[in-house]
């Protein structure tokens, strides 16, 4: 006969493992599971307790979790809180530990272990760590008597490790049909879902979650790319241990994402104490020590309030996660599930996937031109392709909203060859119907790599447009980020004889070492800069300003933003070669530019001389 009894996630342990380490005792009841979450290990258990000739076998978890067996007939295993120090202690010792007789070692003075309604002082006690294939200690299997032992030959040590060995498979195994997370023995997901309906079960009218954010995706994969996945690992386990170290009795902890941990309570427990709060944030933001080398997170708290509603209808983890994901972008470090918030991040979802779509299935994106106008000759020498996309339920798009989704879901490049594609074809279209313009695209940091060059050349070359006609506006920012990585490329691209302009210049950081040795042809003078010149001197100046320097280093110098005569009256007086703005021209669809171009008179534009 035997009895198996399981210590697991949702008892009062994963609550009161610290305080046990620090020798802290109280009441804590066990219940019999008789769906092991370690299959196999009554077992492995047996055969432990038969080749080592003892009643009691445990299995301890570094994370707290404890699995007993006991081949007594008089009933399942009860551990004695003042236990809990010494199994903890031995399932996060990497070595082998050998207790003859307990009277010689004062850690058992008051150790005792009840088996059915008897209780008796633990006399032998040996514990074997327990480590996964990888190598990653995940606990101890311990054995124990109530009456001393002599010795423990070769052959028992032998068959204790050969024990432990199967019960780390187990362990393994467990973490995947089970409850535990193989890397930081944690509750995961499965069990947090679990135990959260199980509160409700109780009669709690509403619990609070908190979920922590470690760092983002991106960065943790860069974690991972740079110092591999021991690293990785090491860094989640060193996070667990300080979260562990921030709970009170009461707070259950889970992990519930590969960066991602999550913490249950039935009630406020002193969660919405601001002061508490900043300190799980201090805690988190102090460096963690993993493999000898140190490393700071990112780290990110969301807090929300779950009643049964809500628990049946939708899916709290993810509204908390919403709220830690904002939380990471914050001074504070925690936040407060926002509902407005959160309906913004699923609208954002939703059109990046629309997006993709209109991308590669769909015709509703569209390209409108604005006219860039001479001011020697009055004429349109150039246009500026714009993307526009027309959502079939949502209507017109700004473009400011899914350029920005684009660069951040990284649909950039795939928008660039689709602007690339269909400018160069309709300008192609223009010129065989006799209209002498070129062709202006606009192109992100996303785009600035190798290839770029070999995209240009290829659609140049598929819809017959000579390269000099095409011009490449990069933003001043992105060129002053990439000026030493991409040199090479915009060289390249002059030698295909393509045009690079510096757009919304002045907002960005630019210095005149930098802009000297841009291989740039065009300046584009912000238009923020623009459409107070004619009542702002401060922005007039600014503007004369550049446009001197600009001329003077070699650029031909653009002015955006002219929305009224008087800008435009201001412009004229200064060394700008082209003007673009609401005042000339709204951009427009491809069909209404040529009716523009006939309509167009140089000579209200046009510079006196």
């Amino acid at each position: 006969m035997h009895s198996t009894t399981e210590w697991g996630p949702g008892s009062a342990l994963n609550a009161l493992q610290d305080d046990a380490m620090k020798g802290a005792s109280a009441t804590t009841s066990l219940s019999t599971d008789e769906q092991f979450a370690v299959p196999g290990f009554d077992a492995v258990a047996r055969l432990a307790a038969g080749t080592l000739k003892v009643p009691l076998v445990s299995l301890i978890l570094s994370g707290g979790d404890a699995f007993w067996f006991t081949s007594d007939p008089r009933g399942a295993a009860q551990a004695v809180p003042q236990l809990n120090g010494l199994y903890l202690d031995a399932a996060r010792r990497s070595t082998a530990q050998v207790v003859l007789d307990t009277r010689g070692d004062e850690r058992f003075t008051h150790a005792t272990l009840a088996i059915g309604l008897v209780s008796a002082p633990i006399r032998f006690f040996a514990s074997e760590p327990v480590f996964t294939l990888s190598g990653q200690q995940v606990g101890a299997l311990c054995v124990m008597d109530h009456a001393p032992h002599t010795d423990l030959g070769e052959a028992e040590r032998a068959a204790l490790r050969d024990a432990a060995a199967l019960a780390g498979t187990s362990v393994v195994l467990g973490s995947y049909i089970g409850r535990t997370d193989p890397v930081t023995q944690l509750p995961h997901r499965n069990a947090f879902f679990g135990d959260l309906h199980e509160q409700f079960h109780d009669g709690v009218g509403h619990v609070w979650l908190t979920a922590i954010e470690v760092a983002p995706v991106e960065r943790f994969n860069a974690f991972v790319r740079a110092m591999g996945h021991a690293y990785a690992d090491e860094l989640m386990r060193g996070v667990a241990e300080r979260i562990r170290s921030w709970l009170t009795p009461g707070m259950r902890l889970y992990q519930v994402g590969v960066t991602r941990f999550a913490v249950l309570l039935s009630n406020s427990h002193g969660l919405l104490d601001t002061g508490r709060l900043d300190d799980l944030v201090a805690r988190l933001r102090q460096p963690f020590e993993c493999l000898s080398i140190p490393l700071t997170i990112q780290p990110g708290v969301g807090l929300l309030k779950v009643d049964e509603a809500e628990l049946r209808t939708g899916d709290p983890l993810r509204l908390v996660m919403s709220a830690s994901h904002e939380a990471q972008h914050s001074e504070s470090g925690w936040a407060l599930y926002d509902r407005d918030q959160d309906e913004r991040h699923r609208h954002e979802f939703f059109l990046v996937t629309e997006l993709a779509a209109a991308l590669t299935e769909r015709t509703e994106l569209d390209l409108h031109y604005q006219p860039r106008i001479d001011l020697d000759t009055g004429r349109c020498v150039a246009v500026e392709a714009l993307a526009r996309w027309q959502h079939p339920t949502l209507g017109m798009v700004p473009p400011t909203e899914f350029i920005r989704l684009a660069e951040s879901a990284g649909l950039m490049r795939s928008l660039t060859q689709w602007v690339l594609d269909h400018g160069v074809a309709q300008l192609a279209a223009w010129r065989r119907e006799g209209h002498d313009i070129q062709l202006s695209l606009n192109v992100s940091s996303a785009d600035f790599g190798a290839d770029l060059v070999t995209r240009l050349e290829a659609a140049a070359s598929r819809h017959g447009v000579n390269p000099r006609l095409l011009e490449l506006e990069f933003t001043e920012s992105t060129l002053m980020l990439h000026s030493d990585a991409t040199r090479s490329h915009l060289a390249a691209i002059r030698q295909l004889g393509t045009g690079i302009a510096i757009d919304d210049f002045g907002t960005g950081y630019s210095n005149l070492n930098s802009l000297r040795q841009m291989p740039a042809t065009c300046l584009k003078i912000d238009q923020s800069f623009v459409r107070a010149i004619d009542a702002n001197p401060h922005d007039a100046a600014i503007v004369r300003s550049v446009a001197d320097l600009a001329r003077d280093l070699g650029f031909r110098v653009v002015v955006e933003g002219v929305e009224t005569q008087r800008v435009l009256d201001a412009v004229l007086g200064m060394s700008c070669d082209e003007v673009q703005g609401f005042h000339l021209a709204r951009p427009m669809p491809a069909r209404a530019l040529p009716g523009w171009l006939a309509g167009h008179s140089p000579a209200t534009i046009r510079r006196s001389r």
